[in-house]
């Protein structure tokens, strides 16, 4: 953050069901687009924010209405960052490999795609698992005015 710099928060907490992932997207893209981000650079954070929640609903949550799937979303002028919190067991993100997506498409798979989907679509990706706490996934993406 640059000195005089204003870092904004926002936060979206939705019972976890698919049904709210356009509640998501909406916050997302109003948010994206009062941070400065292009069109182009909001509509992927939008699809990387959107497969994040979708993981998280089924594969953390197996679709249970009583967890909630929470979206907390960060800028000032450099960079726009947001967190997507959830309450299951986690995983790891280290072991998802690093193989390009048009190799992967081509073969023909259709599921584990939602990391990689999300690195080529973001700067940056990171998750963070700390017992007895919630995971938190990050998605950071680069403000270019």
């Amino acid at each position: 953050m640059t000195m005089g710099s204003i870092e904004q928060t926002f936060l979206l907490q939705v019972p976890s069901s698919t049904e709210n992932l356009a509640l998501i997207r909406d916050f997302v893209t109003s948010v994206g687009e009062q941070s400065g981000l292009g069109e182009e650079d909001v509509s992927k954070l939008e699809l990387a924010v959107d497969e994040a929640c979708a993981n998280a609903i089924e594969h953390a949550h197996g679709h249970d209405l009583t967890k909630a799937v929470t979206v907390r979303a960060t800028f000032d002028e450099q960079s726009l960052r947001i967190e997507v919190v959830d309450a299951g067991s986690g995983f790891d993100l280290g072991a998802v490999a690093d193989e390009p997506l048009d190799r992967l498409t081509a073969t023909g798979r259709t599921g584990g795609l939602g990391v990689r989907v999300m690195r080529a679509l973001v700067d940056e990706v990171s998750y963070e698992i700390v017992p007895g706490e919630p995971n938190r996934l990050r998605l950071l993406k680069h403000i270019r005015r």
